[in-house]
């Protein structure tokens, strides 16, 4: 779950958070958006599974300021071990998530997570 600090505000039409993140080493990210459940953002959701991106977590809640949110999280494999990203296959895709999220008004900044976050 993202941490999210209001739901009064969104980054666009239906999107309150986005984070495009890597579990350490850092080659394979992953998208993790917190969406308006009554104003879902289809544009983003149809681009990702264009991109191959499957979602893998949802999950719905009441925040705190009363808004309701649903935690999606998207994962694709590569073809690499594990399924995980090539070099090739990571710059390709961050530079499609930049670019479908750009499309949106929305800037990400892919991250590398940190072990306590990755595993916890």
């Amino acid at each position: 779950m993202l941490f999210l600090k209001s739901t009064s505000v969104t980054k666009a039409p239906g999107i309150y958070e986005v984070d495009v993140a890597a579990k350490p080493p850092g080659k394979t990210f992953g998208v993790f958006l917190a969406t308006d459940p009554a104003n879902p953002p289809q544009t983003v959701l149809t681009g990702l599974a264009e991109l191959g991106f499957k979602n893998t977590h949802q999950q719905s809640y009441v925040h705190k300021d009363k808004g309701k949110v649903l935690d999606l999280h998207f994962q694709k494999d590569g073809t690499d071990l594990f399924n995980g990203w090539k070099a090739d296959e990571c710059a390709a895709n961050l530079a499609a998530i930049e670019a479908l999220f750009g499309n949106v008004g929305v800037t990400v900044t892919p991250r590398v997570m940190s072990l306590a976050e990755a595993y916890a």
